[in-house]
């Protein structure tokens, strides 16, 4: 859960930002894990 909710609305932490609750190397593998689902979006939509 500390991916979904937190990140879509800043207040859900009383302690400050979802920006401050993510490491260098996690923002980096949610990266690259959002860029995976998006190509494999692009590519089942283009085999539709």
């Amino acid at each position: 859960m500390k991916h979904y909710i937190p990140a879509r609305y800043p207040n859900a932490h009383p302690s400050g930002s979802p920006r401050r609750r993510y490491t260098r190397r996690e923002a980096e593998r949610l990266i690259d894990h959002a860029e995976r689902i998006l190509r494999f979006c692009e590519n089942l939509l283009a085999s539709l």
